[in-house]
């Protein structure tokens, strides 16, 4: 027993072990089995295709968590951008930086209550000095912060949103 529980400790410790969380293969989004919301979880490996598609589409990502208050404040003008602007090739991905721990506690009911219609994943990757700047060389971690982007085209904001400044900022990629 003494030597399984050295094993664990080890590979739990190891930076290049396999981690619980990497879903890489499954697809993106929130779904619902009955009343149960089933959320997929990515580190960045996972989650550094769903943030550099070429589909043509104008992807609006967003970083967000239940306890930053300028986050929940603008997540619905972000379920609006995707609500508008869904069948004009836009697509609003919500990327939860939720502690794992709170899942079930904080993000899943919250989800639920707001009724979240956008698409949402969790993000748990405890090396941030690797996937700040690989998310954006200003990034400085701090939340809000959005991208947007379509092919070539990426524009990084590190600000809360209005509404109106959410769909000029879509816009521009349409046009």
């Amino acid at each position: 027993m003494k030597r399984l529980l050295i094993v664990l400790i080890f590979l739990t410790g190891c930076k290049d072990a396999p981690k619980a969380v990497e879903v890489t293969e499954q697809l993106s989004k929130v779904h619902h089995q009955g009343e149960a919301i089933v959320l997929d979880i990515y580190d960045y490996d996972g989650l550094e295709p769903l943030i550099n598609k070429d589909d043509g589409k104008v992807h609006v990502v967003n970083f967000w968590a239940t306890w930053c208050a300028p986050c929940v404040k603008e997540l619905p003008y972000f379920e609006k951008i995707n609500s508008d602007y869904k069948n004009k090739n836009v697509e609003v991905l919500l990327v939860s930086l939720d502690f794992p721990r709170q899942y079930d506690t904080k993000l899943k009911p919250f989800l639920k209550k707001k009724n979240i219609q956008s698409k949402v994943v969790c993000f748990d990757d405890v090396d941030q000095n690797r996937w700040i700047p690989a998310i954006d060389s200003t990034w400085s971690g701090a939340l809000p912060a959005t991208i947007i982007y379509k092919g070539n085209k990426r524009q990084f904001y590190e600000k809360s949103f209005t509404y109106e400044e959410l769909e000029t900022e879509v816009q521009q990629f349409l046009n």
